[in-house]
């Protein structure tokens, strides 16, 4: 499902995974039943968030590296340079 993008196999994955006899399992079940349509078009879609995530992730690393030691402008201009 996740390499080959057949989110609309999911709904059968489910199934399978609440029949077995694994809690934690089930709890995983449970979560992607809150946003299945978000899960869906995620195992289906071909675009990705990656890149954002990148450079957020990227953002909040300066920031942690910066805390108590400079102001906003100086984050700002970090952010920017990096």
């Amino acid at each position: 499902m996740l390499t080959q993008r057949q989110g609309e196999r999911l709904p059968d994955w489910l199934y399978a995974v609440r029949q077995d006899d694994l809690p934690s399992l089930h709890t995983l079940t449970a979560g992607i039943d809150r946003d299945i349509d978000a899960v869906t078009a995620g195992l289906t879609l071909p675009w990705s968030s990656g890149a954002v995530e990148g450079h957020v992730n990227r953002i909040k690393m300066l920031k942690r590296q910066m805390f108590g030691r400079a102001g906003f402008a100086l984050l700002g201009k970090g952010v920017l340079l990096a």
